[in-house]
């Protein structure tokens, strides 16, 4: 008598879940990418992922391209070293689109790639190799990589190694790397300014307080990726080296595959700038504080609509800063700021940068250990701060999504 084959277990639902993300800005002259480099052209840029995964995309961007793209070749391959543009031989793929090798990308849109097959690890730093024919008639980048970017004429995007390349420290036209992950796992993306984006980090040391972030995860057997959505000279209300972050939360933290959880931290820019550039009258700050509030609320808002658990991150101290000269009044409304963001109900956690990084002497100034110089920006040992006052609780705890 024949007994009947045990029936195989269905297989595990799963999605896209975004291992790294960059945010999207229009460069500044200073930041722009010759447009030699471009014209028979090769980019190799390095990006440090934080979830594994068998299968992966890239999403290619010309989301500020006023005119199509012609990506005419690229590859994928784990690099070699951090720092190098040698990439391990046995690993590369060439990167297509519907099955070829180049695709057209419309005016202010992003494209994904096919699929590939190939095992990442968690920690993983991904090689992304393009190849242009011509220039865009407008740039798409992230200025703030913190990572090298290699430069090759001709199509060099099958080749292992770059002899003589070129460098520069930003990425140009990629904002996401995905990767097929159980239907349980998610995504953290953490939206600000230049301290969120790693201003003072040296390059292709991967040390900014989100990196410092998705280590303790793992080492806390935790599965969330990490993406840093921060724009150095970034503002809540408006426009400065990027977009301002209201207008770009959709695109940064809700479009993104796979997002459970956003930070946001933001308010140093938006405080400096109206006291170094406007009148900065009590009526001014009163308006300039109430504009803030309620555009946190609005980011809530929008978070929970889409089922992703927002923590609001308080805005660390500023004072002695040569940048922004901030008077008592400036600092009396950041603690302000602050307080709001503590015990307004609006948030579904709080991270308290402010609390890891004020001199205990002096509230209004960063603690010397923390400070990276500038009294600004915080050194290594605060990025890695931040990184430890980032509640993982609330980073295990789900909002209900409704996408």
């Amino acid at each position: 008598m024949q007994t009947a084959a045990a029936a195989s277990p269905p297989p595990t639902p799963s999605h896209w879940v975004a291992t790294w993300g960059a945010a999207q800005q229009i460069p500044d002259a200073n930041n722009e990418l010759a447009a030699e480099h471009w014209r028979d052209g090769s980019l190799r840029q390095v990006v440090h992922l934080t979830l594994g995964g068998k299968q992966f995309r890239v999403r290619v961007s010309n989301v500020y391209g006023t005119a199509p793209l012609t990506l005419d070749a690229a590859s994928v391959a784990l690099a070699q070293t951090a720092g190098e543009a040698g990439i391990q031989s046995p690993t590369l793929r060439a990167l297509t689109f519907a099955g070829r090798d180049s695709v057209t990308i419309p005016a202010g849109a992003e494209y994904y790639s096919d699929a590939v097959a190939m095992e990442l690890k968690p920690a993983a730093d991904l090689a992304i190799s393009l190849y242009f024919k011509g220039e865009p008639a407008r740039q798409t980048s992230h200025s703030g990589a913190r990572a090298t970017t290699f430069l090759a004429k001709g199509n060099h995007v099958m080749d292992a190694t770059w002899a003589d390349a070129g460098k520069v420290t930003r990425w140009y036209a990629i904002s996401d790397v995905e990767v097929q992950a159980p239907r349980n796992v998610g995504a953290l993306v953490a939206i600000g300014d230049s301290i969120t984006d790693g201003y003072g980090v040296p390059s292709d040391t991967n040390t900014r307080w989100t990196d410092v972030l998705a280590a303790r995860l793992r080492d806390n057997k935790d599965t969330l990726g990490v993406v840093n959505a921060g724009i150095g000279g970034g503002r809540l209300l408006k426009d400065g080296l990027g977009p301002n972050l209201v207008s770009r939360f959709d695109r940064d933290v809700l479009s993104r595959a796979g997002v459970t959880h956003a930070l946001v931290m933001i308010g140093v820019n938006d405080f400096g700038i109206q006291h170094r550039n406007g009148p900065d009258t009590p009526a001014d700050r009163q308006q300039l504080l109430a504009d803030l509030k309620v555009a946190h609320r609005q980011l809530a808002e929008r978070a929970h609509a889409h089922g992703i658990c927002l923590i609001g991150g308080t805005v660390t101290p500023y004072v002695g800063s040569d940048y922004y000269h901030p008077e008592p009044e400036n600092e009396a409304d950041r603690q302000e700021l602050n307080q709001w963001i503590r015990t307004s109900g609006v948030f579904d956690a709080i991270a308290d940068f402010d609390a890891t990084l004020r001199d205990p002497a002096q509230p209004s100034h960063i603690k010397p250990v923390y400070d990276g110089g500038d009294h600004l920006h915080p050194s290594l040992a605060g990025y890695r701060a931040l990184a430890e006052t980032v509640p993982l609780a609330a980073l295990r705890r789900q909002c209900g999504a409704t996408k």
